[in-house]
């Protein structure tokens, strides 16, 4: 036998490609290799989806025992895949019904195993069922209760009352309840009625505006995100008007002593001011004529300008003459020297 230096490299390079390139594509499919994956598929028709999608639970008597594989229309119904542990028995009559897992809407399967053996057939619709529709129940509710003939209710429970009549007292007292219970739904049966056709409006309504509810739904879902997105500045705006409060009452904690005397002094100004007040006024009287001649005086810039009146004498070439004394102006100069 030849050594492997002595042999061709090339197919031996191939041949451990092939082998490298089988063992990758195992390893990616481990799952689906019936003596690794240690469950058991099985598959049942349902008559809608109900919101299952693969990936949830399946499970017995509560406990989780596999999980949904496929969700497939087939058809007029939905043929899923459930995968289970290989130590479940399943029997051939086992039953299947969709599930409410949480209030949020998730589902699992339940799986209800009957019958000696094992199941080797698809479990049919007539062994599976969905969720309860609670718009069509509240629908077939208002039916129901439309079709009820109260009074022949009422006299029926009468009729059963006066038969137990002679009864023990617990019987007796049933029955007399159930009397009175019959007597109630009668006299309330018009309210009944209303209260049903109402439930009945509303469920229609929501079914009519779903649009707009999921709409709304979104939209309060992005004023949600954007005080989550703005916490930030929130957060920021509410500290700093902390801060500013913590520093106006600082400010006036500290110049408390300057304020209150301040205040007081300005309270006993006003005082005094409103007391005066008739003065003040009468003192605004009186002085707008002085003020008006007063400003005509200084209103030539540098210049005072006033008349005086009947004084002896008068002007004579532009003096004035008091007694013997003649007062004349200092000349004009003008620029250029001219006068």
């Amino acid at each position: 036998m030849k050594p492997f230096r002595e042999r061709n490299p090339v197919p031996i390079g191939a041949i451990g490609l092939a082998v490298i390139l089988g063992m990758l594509v195992l390893a990616f499919n481990a799952s689906a290799l019936p003596f690794l994956n240690g469950g058991n598929t099985y598959h049942a028709d349902f008559a809608d989806a109900a919101g299952l999608k693969s990936g949830d639970d399946v499970r017995i008597a509560g406990v989780k025992v596999g999980q949904v594989t496929s969700v497939k229309l087939d058809g007029a119904k939905v043929r899923v895949g459930m995968k289970v542990d290989s130590g479940m028995q399943v029997g051939p009559q086992s039953r299947a019904d969709i599930k409410i897992k949480t209030l949020l809407g998730q589902k699992y399967v339940a799986l209800t195993p009957v019958g000696a053996g094992k199941l080797k057939t698809d479990i049919p619709l007539a062994r599976t069922t969905t969720p309860l529709d609670v718009t069509q129940a509240f629908n077939q509710l208002g039916r129901q209760a439309g079709q009820i003939n109260t009074s022949q209710l009422a006299t029926a429970f009468d009729t059963l009352a006066a038969t137990f009549k002679d009864t023990p007292p617990y019987v007796r007292q049933s029955l007399e309840g159930l009397r009175r219970l019959s007597t109630t739904v009668a006299s309330r049966d018009a309210a009944l009625h209303q209260l049903l056709a109402r439930a009945n409006g509303v469920t229609q309504t929501l079914a009519s505006r779903n649009a707009e509810v999921a709409q709304l739904i979104t939209d309060s879902n992005l004023v949600l995100q954007t005080v989550y997105n703005e916490r930030v500045v929130i957060h920021r705006l509410l500290v700093d008007t902390a801060a500013v409060s913590k520093q106006l009452a600082g400010l006036v904690r500290e110049n408390r002593a300057i304020i209150g005397p301040a205040l007081r002094n300005l309270d006993q100004t006003l005082g005094i001011l409103r007391r005066n007040q008739t003065n003040l006024d009468e003192t605004i009287h009186l002085a707008a004529p002085f003020i008006r001649d007063f400003t005509d005086v200084l209103g030539n810039g540098r210049w005072f300008e006033t008349v005086l009146w009947n004084l002896p004498g008068g002007l004579t070439n532009g003096c004035l003459k008091v007694g013997s004394t003649k007062i004349c102006p200092p000349p004009l100069t003008v620029p250029g020297g001219a006068q």
